[in-house]
């Protein structure tokens, strides 16, 4: 399974970069307090000019209390035999230029997202891409 690891955002390779701007829908898994997982469908979007990614949610979910306690993170993607996973840690942050700017790319990738007032943002770092070879080239 090829990994992309360290994470250089100026080097992303084309079909990594290309994978997370189509639209597909993932999958962000979070530990559940007794560290079970806890997995539900997203929207996730690349920030290279920042070197994260992002997701936008609810303050008030699961995903967000699980992240408060323990920020680790998987987020994953598949379209038939090309998939791809984000491994990291995630910050929840509430402040008006981090939700903007998640809604911005967010809208980018998928479509405008409706109001929420209690919208958060989640910002991740990423550890590694993991990837089909179709996705990531070998190491």
């Amino acid at each position: 399974m090829p990994v992309w690891e360290p994470v250089v955002w100026t080097a992303l390779p084309p079909t990594l970069a290309e994978f997370w701007t189509e639209r597909h829908l993932c999958t962000l898994s979070t530990l559940d307090r007794d560290g079970a997982p806890h997995a539900v469908a997203v929207g996730a979007v690349l920030d290279p000019e920042l070197e994260c990614a992002w997701v936008i949610t609810d303050g008030g979910s699961q995903k967000v209390a699980n992240l408060r306690r323990d920020g680790r993170l998987a987020v994953s993607q598949v379209d038939g035999a090309r998939w791809s996973t984000i491994i990291g840690t995630a910050e929840v942050l509430s402040d008006a230029v981090s939700v903007e700017r998640a809604c911005e790319r967010y809208a980018a990738r998928y479509r405008t997202p409706r109001e929420n007032p209690n919208r958060v943002a989640l910002r991740i770092t990423v550890e590694r891409f993991l990837g089909s070879s179709q996705v990531l080239p070998p190491a």
